[in-house]
């Protein structure tokens, strides 16, 4: 039953990548189409307002310069919001002002779509930053990322046109795709009882005759936004696992859907921009290929369970259900950790602390490799990273100048390709390092051994990999994480970003060439092979010696 339910949501998303795909080609293609009828008139009133008189078409410098300075923006008013959150109205809790390095790392967090939370939702923020700030930032953030995928996705498809208007393309995301769908995904959910509310916290006499604080508000419309920017944040401590985020095995499954839908559909999009359709499936085809296996190692492992657990003579016939939630049992949490690595969502069904350390290795490997699917446009932008490192090893291996989408790729592409392959692994490892070298770090590890390792591991890949998802057994709300994690989340978010624009629009400029019995071809099976390959041998050799050493150790000791 369980795989059942696993094969239809699978099944419901390839049914929804063609169209959904579609629509965001139609959305950043700038060619005129039927949704301009609908959206035109509110998007030249925006420009009006903001004073965008001009939409030519960005070199890629101004495009990452205007991308920098809206983010910069942002920051600035959302830093202040936390800081003085406790004088500002929409409090009815009484919650205080955020302290310095949290508000920094918190900030940081969702500007970069991560949502990493060092703080617990229902008494860290109140009324007023949980819409003003958070539901804002996740808008922005996932704009952000989709303006940027788009860019890229015109400097690799097309010549001497730049890169687009990042104004354009921020507000198309946000009028076009996420406004429309999160109401839309709002109403449904208020209809399946997420609580949609201004009321102040509810306070209810028990069962026991005790006194309870139930803390309500405008959850739905959170939660929408929540997983369809990929962003993850909680409204409440516990995430998706609270029943009010995530009441039923319905809600589940949409919004496993809704974090999914839109990264799995922009190959599609990259293969209508390319004009060659069987390339963005090849790209969809490796990404899916690569998530079932991680989707298979989470599920077998969760499902065998924990044979510690079992030699006290607990029954574990329905799996580890350690940190689990009954109501959506092993396959549709084993899915949703799946997922929301995958995706790079962070959003939780489960508690991935509790993961069996096979389980815990599958979600950190997805993190670790960052281009299955991915968060907006992340993934994408990776995956054809890996594609053109692909075709220079191809090359490079029949004595052949290599080219990718008919530009031939040279040593100023692969230089810029390696800063942004090279950045992610270090993020990742030399502040766990660092982590383990202070007592800063080392302190704030709540289990010794191969499994406070993968605790720390998990932190700062979920940083750079700008997941957001956590083992929440780590007690990671001081200065030196906040700041760590702060910087990590930065870097891992931008550097990568640049470096990718940069090769698009060194490609574009160059004279296209024609396609000869010699060339690679990128678009059949053979290839995707190849891609998978090159993506699996760079991972095991940044990664594989700390994975031994974490998550394989500990599942070798139990």
């Amino acid at each position: 039953m369980e795989l059942l339910q696993i094969g239809i949501v699978i099944v419901i998303l390839l049914l929804l990548v063609k169209p959904v795909g579609t629509y965001m080609y139609h959305v950043f293609s700038n060619e005129p189409n039927r949704t301009d009828r609908i959206f035109g008139g509110t998007e030249k009133l925006i420009y009006k307002i903001v004073g965008l008189k001009k939409l030519e078409s960005m070199r890629w410098t101004t495009y990452v310069m205007s991308f920098i300075a809206t983010n910069v923006v942002l920051v600035a008013i959302s830093y202040l919001l936390l800081r003085l959150q406790g004088m500002l109205p929409g409090n009815p809790a009484g919650n205080s002002n955020m302290e310095a390095s949290l508000a920094f790392n918190t900030v940081i967090s969702f500007m970069t779509n991560t949502n990493l939370q060092h703080y617990s939702g229902e008494s860290g923020l109140t009324y007023l930053t949980q819409m003003a700030f958070v539901t804002m930032m996740m808008f922005t953030s996932a704009a952000s990322g989709f303006a940027v995928a788009a860019a890229f996705m015109r400097g690799l498809t097309r010549r001497g046109e730049g890169m687009g208007n990042f104004f354009q393309d921020f507000i198309k995301a946000i009028i076009r795709i996420f406004l429309p769908l999160a109401f839309a995904l709002t109403l449904v959910l208020v209809g399946l009882k997420v609580p949609q509310t201004l009321q102040p916290t509810a306070d209810l006499t028990t069962l026991s005759g005790t006194q309870q604080q139930i803390s309500m508000g405008p959850i739905a419309s959170l939660e929408s936004i929540k997983h369809l920017g990929t962003n993850g944040g909680g409204y409440a401590g516990a995430n998706s696992a609270h029943p009010f985020e995530n009441p039923s095995p319905w809600t589940n499954v949409l919004e496993i859907l809704a974090m999914w839908v839109m990264p799995a559909s922009l190959p599609y999009t990259f293969g209508l921009f390319a004009r060659n359709r069987k390339q963005g499936w090849i790209i969809f085809g490796s990404m899916m290929v690569l998530f079932l296996i991680f989707l298979s190692i989470t599920y077998v492992s969760e499902k065998t369970g924990n044979p510690l657990i079992q030699t006290l003579g607990v029954d574990a016939s329905q799996g580890s259900m350690e940190g689990k939630e009954v109501r959506f049992g092993i396959g549709q949490s084993a899915l949703f950790t799946a997922v929301t690595t995958a995706a790079t969502t962070g959003s939780v069904n489960n508690m991935h602390d509790t993961l069996t350390p096979l389980g815990g290795m599958a979600a950190l490997g997805e993190m670790m490799l960052n281009v299955i699917f991915g968060g907006k446009g992340v993934g994408l932008m990776n995956m054809l990273m890996y594609a053109i490192l692909g075709v220079f090893i191809c090359g490079l291996m029949v004595g052949r100048t290599p080219e990718f989408m008919g530009r031939k790729i040279e040593g100023k592409e692969m230089k810029l390709i390696a800063i942004a392959i090279l950045v992610h692994p270090f993020l990742i490892l030399a502040p766990t390092a660092l982590a383990f070298m202070s007592h800063w770090g080392y302190d704030a590890i709540t289990n010794p051994g191969y499994h406070g390792l993968t605790q720390v591991l998990y932190e700062y890949a979920s940083s750079a990999a700008n997941n957001g998802s956590g083992f929440e057994g780590l007690s990671d709300n001081n200065v030196f994480w906040n700041m760590t994690t702060g910087m990590v989340m930065f870097f891992g978010r931008y550097v990568s970003m640049i470096a990718l624009l940069a090769v698009a629009a060194s490609l574009n400029a160059k004279e296209p060439t024609p396609v000869t019995t010699g060339t690679l071809r990128t678009d059949n099976k053979l290839f995707g092979a190849i891609l998978i390959g090159v993506v699996l041998l760079i991972g095991a050799l940044t990664f594989l010696p700390v994975i031994v050493l974490g998550p394989v150790a500990e599942f070798l000791t139990m």
